[in-house]
């Protein structure tokens, strides 16, 4: 392909979002950067980014490009290391999403999996934003809650991950504990501040508290158990968080209703890699000693 070059030089560009860090991934002026991009707009016609004071945002022409560009990287990967007779092919990057609040579980998985494979770079982006296998953002996605339905992926079941109603000692000291449901009412809760969060347990809390009552509100589970834990009030924190806390006290006994099943997604065109295998392997291993 006589606009290999520019392609990569493209490519990196999408991933980075800036000239001088694509330039400096490919060991090139970033003149070179900016002529390869200018010269791959012009032959295909298209604009594939938008430029702006903090770099370079691409387009949905770009995107396409990026999802083609990155199979392309693997499979050059997989085959540098055939060639160069280092069996698996597990090499280049590999990118892996989640909650931020899995990252206890996921980390010691990645760390592994680089110790395993040296010829590894990890790239772990957590957050709420959906990051789109599709447009090759990622090679694995561990998501939460309802079976992940974007078209072209390939979705495995990983763990149910169980959450537990809990207040802190010092709470416990200033309000105690409720009875029961009916007396909910009548404490203080820690709560998404987003009324259409999909969490199952968000969606519990939202019905059986009146608004009124949840006197804290913040938008990630970390933030969540941080101010749990700081005493603000009884809110949901992930069992396997709460297990070996002499500080905590479930309030109420845990429901199936509150656990949100977590999911394995993948891309199709890059699911059978030997690197995703290796990586899935790994987080399923793990997934078995989880006390989700």
């Amino acid at each position: 392909m006589d606009n290999w070059d520019e392609i990569r030089t493209a490519y990196q560009v999408a991933r980075l979002g800036t000239v001088s860090g694509a330039a400096d991934v490919l060991g090139v002026h970033h003149a070179t950067v900016i002529r390869h991009i200018d010269a791959l707009e012009h032959r295909l016609g298209v604009k594939l980014f938008q430029r702006h004071a903090r770099g370079y945002t691409a387009t949905e022409s770009g995107q396409d490009l990026l999802m083609v560009a990155q199979a392309t990287e693997d499979q050059f990967a997989q085959l540098l290391s055939r060639v160069r007779g280092q069996g698996e092919g597990i090499l280049g990057e590999l990118v892996v999403t989640s909650l931020v609040s899995l990252s206890p579980l996921i980390t010691p998985v990645l760390v592994a999996f680089q110790r395993s494979h040296p010829g590894v770079s990890v790239r772990y982006l957590t957050g709420d934003r959906l990051f789109r296998l599709e447009y090759g953002e990622a090679h694995v996605a561990i998501r939460a809650g309802s079976v992940p339905d974007q078209p072209d992926n390939v979705v495995q079941p990983l763990q149910r991950q169980h959450m537990a109603l809990v207040a802190h000692d010092s709470y416990v000291a200033a309000h105690g504990v409720p009875k029961d449901e009916a007396e909910l009412v009548n404490h203080l809760f820690v709560g998404h501040d987003d009324d259409n969060a999909r969490a199952p347990f968000n969606r519990w809390l939202l019905k059986m508290v009146p608004r009124e009552r949840l006197r804290y509100r913040t938008l990630d589970n970390r933030s969540l158990r941080d101010a749990i834990i700081g005493g603000a009030g009884i809110g949901f924190m992930p069992l396997w968080e709460v297990h070996g806390r002499s500080d905590l006290v479930q309030v109420l006994p845990m429901r199936d209703e509150w656990a949100a099943p977590l999911w394995l997604v993948t891309h199709v065109d890059l699911h059978r890699t030997a690197k995703v295998q290796a990586i899935l392997a790994m987080i399923k291993d793990a997934a078995r000693a989880w006390t989700c």
